[in-house]
């Protein structure tokens, strides 16, 4: 078999304040001609479909739409668990159904431990999940941290593998040893979150989703896709693309097939007067999202709006010299906050403070608290 393995889509981030849509709507069309032109046997999606819990409308009818391509139109089997980033409950919507399109979409732990049969593969489908989600499943409240509840995850899995076929995990999670960049929720609290990558061994291949980068782990036979639009600064130098994945091959061969952005992100350092020349450099692409260093130690006045004039999609200015200087963020207006509910908002509160979604646990804990809220407001 063929297949191709994404993750980390990501649909409705942000980059410092600048829209993405169309950079993800270019990314995608890129991930389908490269499906169809190899003519794979299906697409694999390791987790983060959306950028967070509370996805707006747009974005919830932006992934049903390149789902559908992919899998009605374009007839490809779907692969894909959820990730942190997700709503399980939400990405679930529909799945009683996906399967007659072999649309495979797993967001529950339990639904992990059932493989999807192929002719000579079986695909595990393992969705991000939390100690308290395997210490339910388990009944067993001694798996505190994630590599512990990894570990018997793996176990229970390989009690169902079929040895006249190969094995492929499907997973959305920070593997041991990897490298990070700035736009990635932090899921490690002291290493305790990190899964040791020997728990991977008996996969013929681990398609990995979370960490941003293509090169964030090198095993021969576990990789992450790396996310297909760069989200920071700190993925300047990364290039984005997808896995394509050949079972036939033992070990299983793996290549690489980039994208190509509309318009790339970059770090210049420069002086003030260099970066404005450049606006007759046709060499240089200023439509591109850049972060500026200025070298100049002199004050310069309305430097952000005049570099604008050149840069329009300046994301940060520093100084070389350490002074910072960081474009504001481009926020929400005052109309769209009131349109949003309690709970989104508590949910866009939270992510901006913490890095990191709300949990499934903190979002029923709030769900009680703003109805408890609601119903004393009543009463008073």
């Amino acid at each position: 078999m063929k297949l191709l393995h994404t993750a980390d889509w990501h649909i409705g981030r942000r980059l410092h304040g600048f829209d993405l849509i169309d950079e993800q709507q270019n990314a995608f069309n890129q991930i389908e001609r490269i499906a169809k032109e190899e003519q794979v046997d299906g697409v694999i999606i390791a987790g983060d479909l959306y950028d967070r819990r509370l996805p707006a409308e747009a974005s919830v009818a932006m992934v049903n739409e390149m789902l559908q391509q992919l899998n009605l139109f374009d007839q490809l089997p779907i692969y894909a668990v959820s990730g942190n980033h997700d709503s399980a409950t939400r990405l679930a919507t529909g799945t009683p159904w996906f399967k007659a399109t072999d649309l495979y979409l797993h967001t529950a732990l339990r639904q992990a431990f059932t493989p999807v049969e192929l002719a000579d593969t079986q695909i595990f489908l393992c969705p991000y999940f939390e100690p308290f989600d395997a210490q339910q499943y388990f009944n067993d409240d001694s798996l505190q941290h994630l590599d512990q509840a990894f570990e018997r995850v793996v176990t229970e899995m390989k009690r169902h593998f079929d040895p006249a076929k190969k094995h492929l995990l499907v997973a959305h999670f920070f593997a041991a040893g990897s490298a990070t960049t700035d736009s990635e929720t932090n899921l490690t609290v002291g290493g305790l979150a990190a899964v040791p990558t020997d728990l991977l061994a008996d996969f013929d291949y681990v398609a990995l989703g979370h960490l941003h980068g293509k090169d964030a782990l090198q095993l021969p036979t576990a990789r992450y896709s790396g996310s297909p639009v760069k989200f920071s600064l700190s993925e300047a130098s990364q290039k984005k693309g997808v896995w394509l994945v050949d079972t036939d091959q033992t070990p299983v061969a793996l290549t690489f097939k980039p994208i190509t952005p509309i318009h790339d992100v970059k770090q210049l350092t420069s002086s003030f007067d260099a970066l404005m020349a450049s606006a007759d450099d046709d060499t240089v692409d200023h439509e591109d999202y850049v972060g500026v260093t200025l070298t100049d130690r002199q004050p310069i006045p309305n430097v952000m709006a005049r570099l604008r004039e050149v840069f329009p999609r300046i994301v940060t200015l520093s100084r070389a010299d350490g002074f910072e200087s960081q474009v504001q963020y481009q926020g929400e207006s005052s109309q769209q906050i009131r349109q949003k509910s309690p709970l989104q908002l508590l949910d866009d509160f939270y992510e901006e403070v913490a890095k990191e979604p709300l949990s499934p646990r903190q979002e029923k804990w709030a769900k009680a608290a703003l109805k408890d809220a609601s119903e004393e407001g009543k009463q008073a």
